[in-house]
């Protein structure tokens, strides 16, 4: 199955769509732009929805849920706000169908217009700063430390399996505070929470940074990211943390009392990641024969495949199989038993390899005999015979191998795909030939942003958290500059 998939080095973006697809990760939909997630794909989505809801949950945040449709006033509300998401909105107007008097199908109730259009949620901000409203009083009702589990929608015109749908899956957390330096600390804590999913389960190295003014959430005073790089040179960003001042709290009149007894606004946070995530998965590790899964996200951990050719065989290499899954399971380790008859063991292989199953255990009737089993790793392909008395042990020490040897992996590569350069020609070369991140002066202002933009089309991609005082001049204008921040092409 994996020999099937176009080499990444042949068109890259051919190879992430036919894997996405083959992988049974997700397909396209009858809708234009929304995507169908398939069991598997769902399954990993699951595995990063529960850690990442352990680790809001343990940061004091709680789950809630508001509504899909928000009036469309709300967003008038915010102007800066409503300008970064109007063209992106969908809208509802009508609220009831018919059929049509002409018999040619069902059609819009004309007389059943809305009076107020209702927009289908591209974030929820609005619609839940309507809510804080009438939840905090005091500052004892503070902090609010609330996050939702939901879908989108933000109308894109391209659109690409996880990367950019016009339907998504994600979390949202809103918060309110009572100073502006608690808003603050919060935006960057949840900034480190993602940075520490990204690189201690998704095994994908991330640079923590903030956005230039012109690349920051609509209605954000700042925006904090996590910035990761993909296997074709190109940036992605993997996940951001907003600092919202008191726009939103003046926008929705959210005051509280403070401990002087005098009325003020709160000041608010808000974050967020997405299945955006599954894509980059998919281009941090996978290679030409399918995916590349760490273990602490794969479904399946452990696949095992019995090798045989008759039922007898069958029979008893399933009962010595029977009692492996239940050691590997009561070690937290998922693992599938392939039994299956309609398939041979070939067949089967290339099937886990393509779905990035961290390791197969292949077993025989000789491997009975000589109590032994073939071990094979996904990552490197390597394969091992050893007893199965040592198997268990091995299964945990290769599983934890693997998980820390992709992430090295993926930071080796990704450090050296960071190039410091001091001229525009170099700045241009280096992303026509080589790729990556660059890392250069930039005199501060959003026209030079954007004409670097215009002629390279390449974005800052953040301003690193630990970027060091350096006296320089900016590569496209000469202008001063005290640091360096990062270029690249991006998702």
């Amino acid at each position: 199955m994996g020999s099937k998939l176009t080499k990444r080095a042949e068109d890259y973006s051919k190879w992430y769509n036919e894997l996405v697809l083959k992988a049974d990760l997700a397909e396209n939909s009858g809708v234009r732009g929304m995507m169908v997630i398939k069991p598997y794909g769902y399954a990993i989505w699951e595995k990063m929805q529960a850690e990442l809801d352990r680790m809001f949950k343990e940061t004091g945040h709680e789950n809630a849920y508001f509504p899909l449709l928000i009036p469309k006033s709300y967003f008038s509300k915010e102007a800066s706000h409503v300008d970064g998401f109007a063209k992106e909105c969908a809208v509802v107007t009508h609220y009831r169908l018919k059929n049509d008097e002409e018999g040619k199908g069902i059609v819009v109730d004309e007389k059943a217009k809305l009076e107020e259009e209702l927009i289908i949620r591209p974030t929820s901000e609005t619609i839940i700063w309507d809510s804080y409203r009438k939840w905090i009083q005091s500052y004892r009702d503070l902090p609010l430390l609330i996050n939702q589990w939901a879908n989108v929608m933000r109308w894109e015109m391209r659109t690409r399996l996880f990367l950019r749908t016009a339907e998504f899956l994600w979390q949202e957390g809103h918060t309110a505070h009572e100073t502006k330096n608690e808003a603050i600390e919060e935006t960057r804590k949840m900034q480190e929470v993602y940075a520490d999913f990204a690189e201690n389960f998704m095994a994908m190295p991330v640079i923590k940074g903030t956005k230039t003014e012109s690349e920051r959430f609509a209605g954000a005073l700042d925006t904090y990211t996590i910035e990761a790089m993909m296997q074709d040179g190109k940036a992605l960003q993997a996940g951001t943390s907003h600092f919202l001042g008191q726009n939103f709290a003046k926008a929705f009149d959210v005051k509280y009392t403070t401990r002087e007894g005098r009325q003020d606004y709160v000041w608010a946070t808000s974050w967020g990641v997405s299945t955006r995530l599954m894509g980059a998965l998919v281009m941090s590790h996978s290679d030409d024969f399918g995916l590349v899964l760490p273990p602490k996200l794969a479904p399946i951990q452990v696949a095992i495949v019995p090798i045989y050719k008759s039922e007898e065989q069958l029979q008893k290499i399933n009962e010595r199989v029977e009692v492996l899954t239940r050691e590997l399971r009561s070690k937290g380790i998922t693992v599938k038993y392939d039994n299956r008859t309609t398939h041979k063991p070939g067949w089967k292989f290339a099937e886990y390899e393509l779905k990035g199953v961290p390791l197969r255990i292949a077993m025989g009737p000789r491997d009975l005999e000589n109590n032994t089993a073939e071990l094979a790793r996904r990552d490197t392909l390597k394969k091992e015979v050893l007893s199965q008395d040592n198997l268990i042990g091995r299964v945990e020490e290769l599983l934890e191998e693997i998980q820390k040897s992709l992430f090295q992996k993926a930071l080796d590569f990704r450090n050296d795909l960071i190039t410091e350069v001091d001229t525009f020609d170099e700045f241009k070369k280096v992303l026509e030939t080589k790729g990556g991140f660059v890392s250069a002066h930039w005199d501060g202002t959003s026209e030079t942003e954007e004409k670097i933009k215009g002629l390279t089309k390449a974005t800052i991609r953040c301003i690193p958290n630990d970027a060091k005082k350096e006296e320089g001049v900016c590569v496209l204008t000469g202008n001063k500059s005290d640091k360096r921040v990062l270029f690249a092409k991006a998702y």
